[in-house]
């Protein structure tokens, strides 16, 4: 009998021929089915484009000049890191947890898709994704699914962008993207980030119980986070680490060894409040931001690398410094006013203060009355406050009373430049980020500069001829249309008839400094004015002979800037903190071109180095040379404001300019004695004990023990031997 008669004749032919019947359709549905999926019949897949560009949100990096990191700007906290910098240790954990088979299927694995089916099948859950899987919905997410067509069209669609994934990249690639993507908590997006969160280090220095600990979480970054479920974790890890030991990448006694120790972290997540250059870094965010929006970029997603001048060694010097004198300072002001309030009959700046912060402001969104708010703040509430002696403190007290306490706080900002280049190589803001926000080195964050000013006019003065030996009268003096101002010297003591412009500037002396501007005839102010711009100065200057002796409201930002131009032979340089960004893929999409200007004269600058010279020796700041030593060639000058509510010096070098205010947030509070208050007081030893710190690091300053002469001979007389007075020289002389 032939075998088509038997089939046809056998009483099983027709289950036999449904059974294929059925077969073929169920291949052809799915086929059908997984073709018009692909084609985008049931919502759209990845396009090509997006496959071979998956978008991420990744943070944009800032780099120090030494190429070290100083913070991020993101939504997600998320860095990629390339493959080679993952540690070998991670991949081999993620491949025994994960996709044993990574390297063996592309993209599905039909063996572990069959026993997945089977267990689910029984009632035991199995999960069956692939690591490419797993990298598609991190991706590529997918709405969450009501239905079980919905969760079968979803699959498919996932198992489609798999293998077009395996097919576009390699399995480094994969694997590369894969812990670029992945979420571990506590702010942690990717594995570059999870590397420096919980253990202060780059991925490629993981080792094997870090490795285990970080693919662990993964599976639930908050169940199995070592910070908030440590029991958790540490099981999680052990799993991991059996996983390992079961696919041959650790041999059973060092698993053991392993799984016996304790998870150790380095655990610091990142906040915008720490780590150095805060000012800064928030000043740099708020130009960026206008940057990205003129040109096209998303600071928080788009992965750019912004690389800036700022110095982290100079950065950290100026950090410590400003924290360490200023609570030596605190200490004597708090004592200074022991029993005492500051700011005195000023109540207002009590009421000001109150009406600036975040608990009035929701207050008023509440719509409660001024009445019901007053009460809310004389109510004590537990709260943490900033202190130096004792770090944070938690407490209770009223509202009210955390205002008072906060107006005792001197504040600083503290600026450092290269006169030559331009580039700012540290930038001290304020002295706790956390718990003051102002940053006081901002050009919007303007104070009176004091006597700091009255270099521009002595260099108006000698770019018009004068010399620093000029005999100049020490005698009051009066302005034509400013009948009512007449001032005096702020101390009387060491006064003469006449000095030369030398000993005026260096122990800056009041009517030294308005005589001279007399004698600059009816445009003196005016071309003060002027000179002040060109170097660099953008605040207002009002033309009153007053201005001479710095009234005006200018910052630190532009007062180093223009004392920059002393130390440069004349050529002001423009404050620079950003040399360029780039983007994700490394292209250059800015870099920052020096912007320079001639404001004085070779010579001019020259004379103007040798007279501030003098200020730092025989001067207002004497302490510099002979207690502080600082080294090489240096000047400056001190600058003290009316009732020594602010405190400035700027100090220059060859090589490095450096400029400091210290004051208090309202003007009313200050100290009431010129020994505490002036800024020989209060500035000067910030700009003194930072350049002993910074002078004394190898390679870190070029110390340079002569200011260059001009090239052309000087046509300037400076010996002034001859014109010498019987008054010693002392230093804390005053403003």
């Amino acid at each position: 009998m032939k075998l088509n008669q038997y089939f046809t004749k056998s009483p099983y032919w027709k289950w036999i021929k449904w059974l294929w019947i059925g077969a073929f359709l169920g291949v052809l549905l799915l086929s059908t089915l997984v073709g018009t999926i692909a084609m985008g019949w049931f919502g759209q897949l990845p396009p090509i484009e997006e496959l071979e560009n998956p978008t991420t949100q990744l943070a944009s990096e800032i780099y120090a000049d030494d190429g070290s990191q100083l913070g991020k700007y993101y939504l997600q906290n998320r860095s990629n890191a390339s493959y080679e910098e993952l540690s070998p240790q991670l991949i081999n954990a993620l491949i025994a947890t994960e996709d044993i088979r990574f390297y063996q299927h592309s993209g599905i694995d039909n063996s572990r898709l069959f026993t997945m089916v089977i267990y689910n099948l029984i009632g035991r859950r199995q999960g069956g994704s692939t690591i490419s899987q797993q990298l598609a919905k991190n991706l590529f997410p997918r709405k969450k699914f009501r239905s079980v067509v919905e969760k079968a069209r979803t699959k498919i669609q996932e198992w489609i962008t798999a293998v077009l994934i395996e097919q576009r990249y390699t399995k480094d690639e994969i694997l590369t993207m894969y812990f670029n993507t992945v979420e571990f908590g506590s702010n942690s997006f990717g594995i570059r980030s999870a590397s420096k969160t919980f253990f202060g280090k780059s991925p490629k220095d993981l080792n094997a119980k870090e490795a285990a600990m970080l693919v662990g979480m993964l599976k639930a970054p908050t169940l199995y986070s070592p910070v908030r479920n440590p029991a958790n974790a540490l099981r999680r890890r052990n799993t991991v680490l059996n996983q390992m030991e079961k696919a041959g990448y650790l041999t059973s006694d060092t698993c053991e060894l392993f799984k016996s120790e304790a998870i150790e972290l380095n655990f610091a997540e990142e906040s915008h409040n720490e780590g150095l250059a805060t000012y800064f870094r928030e000043t740099l965010r708020m130009e960026l931001l206008d940057w990205c929006e003129e040109n096209g970029y998303n600071l928080y997603k788009d992965g750019l690398k912004i690389y800036t001048t700022i110095n982290p060694t100079m950065q950290k010097i100026a950090e410590e410094t400003v924290e360490s004198q200023l609570r030596d300072q605190q200490k004597l002001f708090f004592a200074h006013w022991k029993g005492r309030d500051p700011w005195g009959e000023f109540k207002e700046v009590l009421i000001s203060g109150m009406k600036r912060s975040d608990r009035y402001r929701i207050a008023r969104e509440m719509k409660k009355t001024e009445a019901e708010i007053m009460k809310e703040f004389n109510t004590p509430v537990k709260m943490r406050v900033f202190s130096y002696t004792k770090g944070e403190i938690d407490t209770t007290m009223t509202p009210m009373d955390s205002i008072k306490y906060y107006k005792h706080f001197m504040q600083c900002g503290f600026m450092s430049m290269d006169p030559q280049t331009g580039k700012i190589k540290a930038w001290v803001g304020g002295t706790n980020y956390k718990y003051f926000k102002y940053d006081h080195v901002n050009i919007t964050a303007k104070r009176q500069v004091g006597s700091t000013f009255k270099p521009f006019v002595y260099s108006v003065a000698v770019d018009n001829g004068f010399s620093p030996c000029t005999m100049v009268p020490d005698k009051p003096v009066s302005f034509d249309g400013y009948p009512d101002y007449n001032p005096g010297n702020a101390d009387t003591k060491y006064d003469l008839p006449e000095m030369t412009m030398f000993r005026g500037l260096k122990l800056s002396i009041n009517l030294i400094c308005l005589n001279v501007l007399k004698m600059l005839g009816d445009d003196g102010i005016k071309n003060v004015i002027d000179l002040a711009k060109k170097m660099g100065v953008t605040s207002k200057i009002e033309p009153y002979p007053s201005s001479a002796l710095g009234t005006a409201d200018i910052s630190v930002y532009e007062m180093v800037g223009a004392f920059s131009t002393f130390a440069n032979k004349g050529v002001w340089i423009k404050p620079n903190y950003l040399t360029r960004i780039v983007d994700k893929n490394g292209n250059v999409i800015f870099e920052n071109l020096p912007i320079t200007q001639e404001a004085l004269s070779e010579q001019t600058a020259y004379v103007m180095c040798k007279m501030l010279e003098q200020v730092t020796t025989t001067g207002t700041a004497a302490k510099i040379k002979y207690q502080y030593k600082i080294p090489g060639a240096c000047g400056g000058k001190t600058g003290t404001t009316q009732n020594y509510s602010d405190g400035w010096f700027i100090g220059i070098t060859p090589t490095l300019v450096s400029g400091c205010w210290v004051g208090w947030e309202d003007r009313a509070i200050h100290f009431r004695s010129l020994n505490l208050g002036s800024g020989s007081a209060m500035a000067m030893p910030i700009w003194a004990n930072y350049m002993q710190k910074v002078t004394t690091v190898p390679n870190l300053l070029q110390i340079v023990n002569e200011w260059t002469p001009p090239q052309s001979p000087l046509s300037i007389e400076m010996d002034c031997d001859k014109f010498s007075n019987s008054l010693p020289d002392k230093e804390d002389f005053v403003e």
